[in-house]
Parts: structure tokens; sequence; C-alpha cells
């Protein structure tokens, strides 16, 4: 008897590849046999997927610093780990847009909170249209900062912080498009109220993780913290300024203003 995956010769009474670890199959695939397979795939508490998702609440330290120091076979990898982030990301987005029918955050009966409404949804389409493309390029800009922050103690380099953060957003994505996947079609709470949750639960996920992978106390941590935030904080205010300039040199705000006049002119 062969192995169906490496082809290495075994014995009859092999249940796996002593090769490539690959289990025998013997059976022909049912529809019993493959709930099965599911079933242990997904929901079997020593399956690795299952074990990465908990263990990087309980302790990402292992799971992050494991995989850094060349311990792969325990946990499911970065990559693999981020691509299933990505993947509930689509999902999320189909979710919302099949059951969030209604995003209207201003008062759609004037003229002025139909462009208010025009340029919010221009904005969410956008976002959420390059969703992937726009968690990717966090991983990144995010190493850099922490680079900065954590300059004094070179236990990471560039590299690894950026499997730090890979893990993390990857985490934390996972959750949002959970709870976005059962409370969106459910409307147990408006989507946009979602949005006031993912900040703050991304920074302190962010800071436990670095705790954990540091090793640090919590004022080390704490004041660390408070920099990347300041870090962050400058950057988005040069962003929102350089915006700022480019949407009024290439008048987008243009209708807005003049929808504002009509409106003092009626009263």
């Amino acid at each position: 008897m062969n192995c169906k995956n490496c082809n290495t010769s075994l014995s009859t009474e092999s249940d796996y590849c002593n090769v490539c670890g690959g289990k025998i199959i013997r059976n022909r695939l049912t529809l019993k046999n493959l709930f099965e397979h599911i079933t242990e795939t997904f929901f079997n508490y020593d399956n690795k997927l299952l074990r990465t998702f908990l263990n990087l609440f309980k302790k990402p330290d292992d799971v992050i610093g494991g995989y850094i120091n060349g311990t792969r076979k325990k946990y499911v990898n970065v990559i693999s780990y981020f691509a299933l982030a990505i993947t509930l990301a689509g999902l999320q987005i189909y979710v919302i847009q099949k059951f969030q029918t209604d995003l209207s955050l201003y008062d759609t009966s004037t003229e002025i909170g139909q462009k208010q409404q025009e340029m919010f949804d221009k904005i969410f389409k956008l976002s959420t249209d390059y969703q992937s493309l726009v968690m990717m390029l966090y991983i990144p800009f995010y190493a850099i900062i922490a680079r900065i922050v954590f300059f004094k103690i070179n236990k990471l380099n560039y590299t690894e912080l950026i499997v730090v953060f890979l893990y993390a957003q990857a985490q934390i994505s996972i959750c949002i498009a959970i709870l976005t996947i059962i409370i969106v079609p459910l409307n147990i709470v408006p989507f946009a109220a979602l949005g006031f949750f993912v900040l703050p639960f991304q920074l302190i996920y962010f800071t436990y993780c670095l705790k954990r992978v540091y090793g640090l106390n919590n004022t080390q941590i704490l004041i660390r913290t408070l920099i990347f935030i300041g870090i962050i904080g400058l950057i988005m205010l040069l962003i929102m300024v350089a915006g700022a300039i480019f949407a009024i040199k290439s008048g987008m705000f243009d209708e807005m203003i003049e929808a504002q006049k009509a409106a003092k002119q009626v009263k």
C-alpha cells in the first residue's frame, strides 16, 4: 500500500504516513464521513483552527512567539489565518449589502442632507470594496510604528512585528466578521454602531498582544501604547488635512456648499 499524498510505501496496518504525516483513507467518501471530517476540522477542540483562535485570546505569546521561534505545526500558520480573515471579511461585506439596506445617517429630506448621505455612501462603498487591500496595507504601517515605539527593546525585528500584526489583525477581523454575520441579519443593533466598538477593541487587543509577546509590565506597555496612539493620531491628522485640501481643490464640497446656501435663502 502506498500513501496517496506522497506515494511512500506503507504497511497495511499504517493509519498515518511516516513521511508526510497524511492520514490513510480506506473508505469511500460518503455524506456521513464527509460530515465527520467537517466536524473534526472546525468543531473539535483539538483542531488547529479552534486552538489558534482560542489561544490568540488566552496566550497570544504562545501562538505568535511560537511561530516566530519556529514552532509551525501547533497552530495555523500566519498566512493561512490571515487568508481566512480576508475570506470572512468578504462574507461580511455580502451580509451587509444583503441585509443592511438602509445606512442613512443624515436627514435626506433636505438637499444638504442628501449631499452628505451621498458622500457617506461613496466613502462606505469604497471602504467595503477595498477592505481586504486596506487590511493588508495596515500591517506594515503598524509594524513601522511599533518598531519606532519599541526601539529600545530589540526582541523583535520588523518582519517579526509584521507577523505579530498579521495574527492580531486577522483575529480582530474574524471576530468582527462573525459578529456582523450574526447581528446584521437579526437587526439586533445598527451596523454603524459596530464601528464604535472596532477601534477600541483593536487598540486593546494590539496592546495585549504586544505586552505578552514583549513580556512587559503594565507601566511599560501603557507608556508605549500612549506613544503608539500619539504617532497614529498625528499621522491620521496629517492624512485628514491632506484629504480635506484635495477635496476642496477637486470641488468635492462645491455641491454641498451650494445646497447650504440654497437652504439659507429659502429660510
